[in-house]
């Protein structure tokens, strides 16, 4: 699997538990906010750190940590995800798994296989706004709806997020957001941050023009969100 960093700690990626958060290379969007250019656009110039590496680090953090997230970039890309994820389940390690919901077939197979114990996915925009916000200008939505379903069904926890982005969404989308997330326990919205390494931006200007919202704004749309989710909670 191709393991381009790891943080050994985190108290924020897995609700609930100590974690290690493994990233992936590799991802088949190119929204624009991504906040991990260099595990998108430049993962091929990205140091791989070896997986037995990876895996000889969490065998002495048994005890002392309670879960492993893999994040990306997009792990399901990872043709040995489940092989690693066994790996990391043999230790005792919970999994926590953040994807973008393309691949709902994979995402399928690791929830049978049971070696999923909490999911975070990503909800970009309402459907018909799919192809701008991810920055594939032919972008076909059903495997998210799918994957979303999946999720619902699966009977393990799992939360949908989304980053709101100043120039990509308007109160308007929360209702074709709904229609993904319509049911669920808890939706977390975000403000979207510059984190210095975006996918769609090389100068400050245009890392400007992304914008995010004022905090009366975001009020606003955890309202518009209010209806289709058990909860709504406002991340940073």
């Amino acid at each position: 699997m191709r393991i381009c960093g790891l943080q050994k700690l985190t108290l924020l990626d897995f609700p609930g538990k100590f974690a290690a958060t493994v990233f992936t290379g590799g991802c088949n969007l190119r929204c624009p906010f991504c906040h991990n250019a260099s595990l998108v656009t430049r993962a091929a110039q990205a140091e791989d750190i070896p997986e037995a590496d990876v895996l000889a680090f969490l065998k002495t953090r048994v005890g002392k940590l309670d879960g492993v997230c893999v994040t990306g970039g997009e792990p399901l890309l990872q043709p040995d995800l489940a092989d690693f994820l066994r790996a990391v389940r043999a230790l005792g390690f919970a999994v926590k798994l953040d994807t973008n919901g393309c691949f709902p077939e994979a995402l399928a197979a690791l929830l049978d296989e049971k070696l999923l114990d909490y999911v975070a996915m990503d909800v970009k925009n309402a459907p018909a706004k799919y192809p701008q916000t991810v920055g594939i200008p032919d972008f076909d939505v059903t495997p998210v709806l799918k994957s979303a379903a999946l999720l619902k069904a699966s009977g393990i926890p799992y939360e949908f997020r989304t980053t709101l982005v100043g120039t990509l969404h308007e109160l308007s989308d929360m209702a074709g957001i709904g229609g993904i997330i319509d049911g669920v326990p808890v939706y977390y919205l975000q403000n979207f941050e510059d984190s210095g390494d975006l996918v769609g931006c090389k100068t400050a200007e245009e890392t400007a023009a992304l914008g995010g919202f004022s905090p009366d704004a975001l009020r606003q749309f955890c309202a518009a969100a209010a209806p289709y989710a058990g909860r709504v909670v406002l991340r940073n």
